[in-house]
């Protein structure tokens, strides 16, 4: 006769009594299965149901290029340090839209997924690690066309990429990432009150964007306050990081890198606390 014994026990305690800041990276990993399938999910519904699909990730960026060309480049004439105007606005539009897109998506955590939330247990920021993921994904494939202007700039010696420095492009996309994320669930959270700051997110991201070296190098402003809170602003250091690994040009210092770092640390920190204290109660408010 065949005996079975199962020697391992489970033990799942849910409860509502959560610490201000708990993190719980233990739980989130064993949901990792989850978090794959949550990216998969948010990056395919983007596209779902439209005519180009795909062609979307490179059709938008290349446009929005063009028009920065022909807006920035041609008719405010502005300098770009040597570097051909469509290959810095494409790059530039690469990484912006990825924290652009880990702050909208991840505004939307409770009141997109307000039903899921409902109905079963899980880690809440499996949701927006999934967020994240999936704009490092669209983020991916906007650079193999970044990559095909970069490889004609090369070869005709108009570009000098800082090689070496693209070890670092994963922490710049990390440094990015874990700020958006850290933006976006603080919005989150007070959006299940406040419902208009949602409407506010996209206004209030397209205004940073022109705060921060997007559309303009950063040796382009003249010394003075300007340019001290353009730095102070905590995408500029990563971003300028990004464009000086990529295209060779950009303007990295070390002392505001810090404080970016800082800046997020704290963001985040401050976002998780809110998230762990809006997540008990807000089924009641969404």
């Amino acid at each position: 006769m065949l005996e079975v014994t199962n020697t391992e026990k489970y033990h799942t305690h849910i409860t509502s009594k959560k610490k201000w800041f708990e993190l719980n990276l233990k739980e989130v990993w064993q949901y990792r299965d989850l978090i794959v399938l949550f990216t998969k999910r948010t990056f395919a519904l983007r596209y779902k149901q439209t005519i180009l699909g795909p062609i979307w990730l490179f059709l938008n960026p290349f446009l929005t290029s063009v028009m920065y060309t022909v807006v920035f480049g041609n008719i405010a004439k502005i300098d770009t340090n040597g570097i051909p105007h469509i290959l810095f606005y494409l790059a530039s539009t690469a990484i912006w839209a990825f924290f652009a897109d880990s702050i909208n998506r991840n505004a939307q955590t409770f009141t997109s997924n307000a039903n899921v939330f409902g109905k079963v247990y899980f880690p809440r920021l499996t949701v927006p690690i999934s967020n994240i993921l999936s704009a490092a994904i669209q983020f991916c494939i906007q650079m193999l066309m970044v990559g095909i202007f970069l490889a004609y700039y090369v070869m005709q010696g108009m570009v000098s990429p800082n090689w070496l420095y693209f070890l670092l492009i994963p922490l710049c996309l990390l440094h990015l990432g874990i700020m958006g994320m850290g933006f976006g669930i603080i919005i989150s959270s007070l959006t299940t009150k406040y419902r208009d700051l949602g409407i506010l997110v996209s206004f209030g991201v397209q205004l940073w964007m022109y705060g921060t070296p997007i559309v303009y190098p950063l040796s382009e402003i003249g010394d003075g306050l300007l340019k001290t809170i353009i730095m102070i602003n905590p995408a500029t250091m990563p971003i300028e990081l990004f464009r000086y690994a990529v295209l060779g040009q950009g303007t990295v210092i070390p002392e505001y890198l810090v404080l970016s770092w800082i800046i997020t640390i704290v963001v985040v920190v401050l976002g998780i606390m809110i998230f762990n204290r809006v997540e008990k109660t807000f089924m009641d408010t969404v």
